[in-house]
This record gives C-alpha cells, structure tokens and sequence, in this order.
C-alpha cells in the first residue's frame, strides 16, 4: 500500500514538474517585458534629467553664496556661529560631491541627445557642465576632469588633472558648444533655465568664455581668443542686457520659491550686513544699501530708512563679541536689534511677512558683470571693441536696473524708487572713469565687487585675481590672511587616498593658503 502511494505521488511530481518547464518555456519569450517596471524605467529622457541637474546645480551655488560667498567676500557679517567668518574652515565638500553628482547626469543627458541627433542637448549639457567645472576648478585648484565621469568605465578613483588642463577642456567645449547650438533646430524641454531659448545659451556659452578668459589673463593672454569674440557677434553672440542674465527665476509655490524664504528665522539672522558693505555703499553714496540691506529693527524705520538707519557688523568677530557689537559704542545699545539684516528682497517668510518669494533670482552670470569684464579688457588692451568708460557705466547702470527690477517684483515699489545712479552718483570721484589707468582698473575691480553680491563664489574667485577692493581679516581670524581655496572633502582624502597625495605633491599643500595655477597675486 505505502509502495503504491509513493508510486502515485513520484508521477504527479514528475506531471507537475514537466508542467513548470513547460509553462516557463511558454512564457520565457515576455518574462522581460512583464518585469519591468514603468515607474522606474532604465532610460530616462533628456526633458526630465535636465530640470533636476539645472535646480540642483544652481541651487547650490546660490547656497554657497549665502553660507559662504558673501561672508569671505565681506557683503555680510555673521553674528552667530561665527566659524565662517573667522576662516576656520575644515574640508569642503561642496560643491564637490554634488557637482560631481550632477556631471553622472549631464554625461546621460549628452549620451541621449548624441544618439536622437539633438545637438541643442548636447550643446546645453556642455555647457552647463563647462560652468560646474569652472566653480570646481576655482574654490579646489586642481580637480578629476578627464576620468571624473568614467564609472562606467570601471574608471571609480579618478586621477587630477591640472587647472591649466581643466580649462582647457573648459574652453574646448564652450567652443564645440556654441557650434552645436542652434535656435532653428530641435527644441528642448526642461529647460527651466532660458525656458528652451537657445540663443541665451549660446551668449551663456561665449559670456562665460570672456569670464575665463580674463581668469586666466596673468597666466595667458587673452587678447586674441577675447577679440574674435567681441569682433563677431553673429557667431558669437554675448548677454546684451538684464533680459539675458544667467538667472534662475523662483517660483511662488514650493518647492521652488527662493530657497532662503522658507529657512528659519534663526538661521537667516546670522547672518548681517558687514560693516564693511555699509562703509563703502555711504561713502559712495550708493543706494543699492535698500537693497541689500534692512533698516535696523531698532531704528523703526519702515522700507526706506535714513541713511543712519543702516548698520554693519564688523566681519571675523568671536561668537559673543559677534553678538553684543553695539555700532555706536554704547553696550546698551548693542545686539541684532541695532544691525542691519540683509535685504527683504532675500529674506525668509519666518522673518517678515512682506517677505516675496520669486524677488530674488540664483545669478550664476549677469549683463552687469560682462560689462566690467569688457570694460577690464578694454582698458588693458585685450580688446579694441568699444570704450573702457562706455562699458563701465553700463556696468554700473544694468545693476542698478536689475535691483529696481527685482524689488518691484517683489512689490517693494518704495524700496525701488530709492535705488537710483543719477547724474551726481557718476560724477563721484571715487565713481568717474578718471584717473591712471591702474586708478581705473581699481574703480572698475571696486564696482565690479559691489554688483556681484549674492552670486555663489564668483565675487570670491574675482577677488583673488584682482586683490581689490582690500579685504581685511577680522580680530577673530585663526589666520592672518583670506584663504585661497577651499580643502578638498574627506571623503576624498580617504578613498582616493593615492590620486590625493599626488595632487597635493603637484600642487602644494591641501589648505587655504595654496593658490591655485591661474592666482599669481
């Protein structure tokens, strides 16, 4: 009996065993098909990766300039938790890690449009990417470029290339791109940008490359590759006015309102004006201060205060002389009540109800600054193009109309009617194009600083070339001079440990002090 039901049972399990095989086999040809998953899809379109790189890109250069950029560069002043201000940084690891990130992306985004054919995605993923190098090649020095993206590849612990071989593959591509890039051709999605207007990238392409250019000017000159670009503008067109500023536009629903006006009140009152802003704003009599800066809560002023209504803070102060500093002197006037904060087009929601959401914009590169970047090359004999003094005032005139422009849309009508260049602003002698010409690169260096407030680390990385305005190191300071570079993330020294060593060898010491290839000051 026992024998007979085994019997029975080895044939049905033999019955069902054929009956898998035979339905495995059926099915085998769809198996893939039916395991994939639609809403994780093994290729992503280029329409979608692009607003993800772009936000996060430019988001974080617009953090840097909050945390770091206009601290180092003494537009604002910290009050509290004061590390920043008094140079005790550590390793930096942005905007290396995630600018590293975003390159894997970008490398997606050029491997798609090459194989459709769409060259204004090629043409803008290297551009970008041109950009994110820059910012990484200026705040680290030497950095991964050749092998930076080659995972794939197997390539995971990248070798540095020089700063000098980085630009150039910097300006290699910008070039290459503005070829590629064509406003008659295929359109683009996702671009939240330029909103898919390829002529802006195309002037972001050869703007940036001027920009490189003067970088690079006391290690190569400059004159010939600058003066093909100004001389052609059918081939290589350049921002013409605030309409073509490199600016990413916030909206007013989240997550894209301006990233400052959803942080907590605390953390957005650390940081103040710097005395030495308000300093040089008063002596100028510049009004961009209501701009950049609020009335003291002490002074009762309302948008628009009296010029005494404005007070800085010192910059490079310990945590609690930071905190007590009294402008006037008199201890019982001293604290956060008696200083400036930063401007309301900037703040946060938390602060103040008339705060705007959309006021302010992430500037990666403005008219404005171009124009002293011409300006610069005019009066140094780079370029023949124009007239050093013609491209000066233009400088300072498109910031002044940029800010009218922002604070209006942010419905501070008041604040904007104040901030004006008149006749009597130019006619300053601190103001006109007089002087030597070393007087006049000072003024063009000098108002060039005061327009590019709130623009990531580009104030910083200009500063170091052009060592003007004068920025001197706080009481606080745990060294005697403004670094020079950031220090490479930890992660870095500990995983790449050998490409590491051979780079600081190259290089020079991984601290603030080691100028990078193009700083000879």
């Amino acid at each position: 009996m026992k024998k007979t039901i085994m019997r029975l049972f080895n044939i049905k399990a033999k019955a069902l065993a054929l009956a898998l095989i035979i339905g495995v086999s059926a099915c085998d040809d769809g198996f893939e098909e039916l395991n994939m998953n639609p809403n994780s899809p093994e290729d992503v379109p280029a329409s979608l990766l692009l607003p993800t790189v772009l936000r996060n890109g430019i988001n974080e250069n617009a953090g840097l300039a909050w945390g770091l950029g206009n601290v180092v560069m003494q537009y604002s002043a910290k009050i509290q938790f004061t590390n920043e201000d008094r140079y005790n940084w550590g390793p930096e690891s942005s905007p290396y890690n995630s600018y590293y990130n975003i390159m894997r992306d970008l490398e997606n985004i050029k491997q798609i449009a090459t194989t459709s054919g769409n060259d204004n995605y090629l043409g803008v993923a290297m551009v970008y990417q041109s950009w994110l190098y820059s910012v990484l090649t200026d705040a680290y020095g030497d950095v991964p470029y050749s092998e930076a993206t080659q995972a794939k590849d197997g390539e995971n612990l990248p070798q540095f290339d020089t700063q000098q071989s980085v630009y150039q593959g910097i300006i290699t591509n910008l070039v290459n791109a503005n070829d590629l890039l064509d406003p008659a051709g295929p359109s683009i999605e996702g671009d939240i940008l330029f909103e898919g207007d390829i002529m802006k990238w195309k002037k972001f392409a050869n703007s940036l490359l001027l920009r490189i250019h003067m970088r690079l000017s006391d290690r190569i000159d400059p004159s010939s590759a600058m003066q093909n670009i100004v001389s052609n503008p059918n081939l290589y067109p350049i921002l013409e006015s605030n309409d073509d500023n490199v600016a990413l536009q916030y909206l007013a629903d989240l997550p894209n309102q301006q990233p400052l006006y959803t942080t907590r009140s605390g953390s957005f009152d650390e940081y103040r004006l710097s005395e030495k802003m308000e300093n040089t704003l008063k002596s100028l009599n510049d009004t961009r201060l209501y701009a950049y800066a609020q009335p003291t809560t002490d002074s009762g002023a309302g948008l628009v205060g009296d010029w005494d209504d404005y007070q800085g803070v010192p910059n490079g102060l310990a945590d609690e002389e930071a905190l007590q500093y009294s402008p006037s002197g008199d201890p019982a006037k001293g604290g956060s009540n008696f200083i400036s904060r930063i401007g309301l087009m900037f703040s946060c929601s938390a602060c103040n109800s008339l705060a705007s959401p959309t006021a302010r914009q992430a500037m990666l590169m403005s008219y404005s600054e171009l124009q002293f970047i011409l300006a610069e090359a005019r009066e140094r004999g780079f370029i023949t193009a124009g007239a050093a003094e013609g491209y000066y005032r233009e400088g300072i005139q498109s910031s002044f109309d940029y800010y009218d422009s922002r604070l209006e849309v942010g419905g501070y009508t008041a604040i904007s009617n104040a901030v004006n260049a008149d006749a009597a602003y130019f006619a300053q002698p601190d103001v006109a194009y007089t002087g030597s010409s070393s007087e006049k690169l000072q003024k063009i260096a000098m108002q060039k600083w005061i327009g590019n407030f709130f623009s990531g680390l580009e104030a910083w990385f200009d500063w170091r070339r052009t060592a003007y305005p004068v920025i001197t190191p706080g009481p606080g300071a745990v060294q005697p001079t403004v670094p020079v570079r950031f220090i490479y993330p930890s992660s870095v020294q500990a995983l790449n440990r050998d490409n590491y060593n051979a780079v600081v060898q190259r290089q020079g010491a991984d601290n603030l002090n080691t100028r990078v290839w193009w700083d000879v000051n």
